[in-house]
């Protein structure tokens, strides 16, 4: 066993056509991760997988020139461009809705991080590349979902409203006040509205105490002067 890691972790050109291999396999894993998730279906298995082909490239080459001391050859320096350009690439998915919401955020720190794989990869660090795919795994799928049970029971909830223009919003407020609530932001936003007669409006409240949120939201859909309404 110790042989097969020495080799691989090695500089023979069948060492290094095998790291790249692997880190191709784990970047289109990392990206059929986030397809099967609904994330930005562009930014899916081929672009993850050349990612971190890219980056596993990048550093063996950057260590190739360092070994054969051909030339003069800073070895932080190919490292930092590409964890900088993919700082680039990443940010180019996070867009800011209508309804202030920020969509693409895990999608692009997912793409930086399967790129420091790759160079990990592609630079021989076997044992810290597969350690940072399968943490990579865990992030996306498993404290995803304990994520969203934490930020589903907590006292603090951002709500998107359609109401009544007519008195709607007054009549929300004083709702809010009679349920306990504290109203901690209040702001109307330029989205359009499934009937004309409507405000669309964003608000962010503290429940004062750890509460399921669907129970919040059946309440909100359930008042007359609310016509439509998702939590944020």
């Amino acid at each position: 066993m110790k042989e097969v890691i020495g080799f691989l972790e090695g500089y023979s050109e069948a060492a290094i056509a095998i790291r790249l291999i692997v880190a191709t396999l784990f970047g289109s894993l990392i990206g059929w991760e986030r397809v099967t998730k609904n994330h930005y279906h562009y930014v899916g298995i081929r672009t993850f997988a050349l990612v971190s082909l890219g980056a596993a490239v990048a550093i063996v080459i950057n260590m190739e020139l360092a070994l054969k001391g051909t030339m003069q050859t800073d070895v932080g320096r190919i490292p930092a461009q590409v964890v900088s350009g993919i700082g680039f690439l990443g940010a180019g998915m996070i867009i800011i809705t209508g309804r202030n919401r920020i969509k693409g955020l895990t999608t692009a720190a997912s793409l930086w991080v399967t790129a420091n794989m790759g160079m990990a990869v592609g630079g021989g660090f076997l044992t810290t590349g597969v350690v940072c795919f399968a943490l990579i795994m865990i992030a996306n799928r498993l404290l995803q979902r304990f994520s969203l049970s934490v930020e589903r029971h907590s006292h603090y909830m951002s709500v998107y409203l359609e109401v009544e223009r007519e008195k709607g919003v007054m009549k929300l407020r004083k709702y809010l006040s009679e349920e306990g609530y504290e109203l901690l932001s209040m702001s109307k936003v330029k989205e359009k509205t499934l009937q004309s007669s409507d405000v669309a409006i964003i608000i962010d409240l503290d429940l004062k105490k750890p509460m399921e949120h669907s129970q919040v939201m059946g309440k909100l859909s359930s008042l007359d002067y609310v016509n439509y309404l998702e939590e944020g």
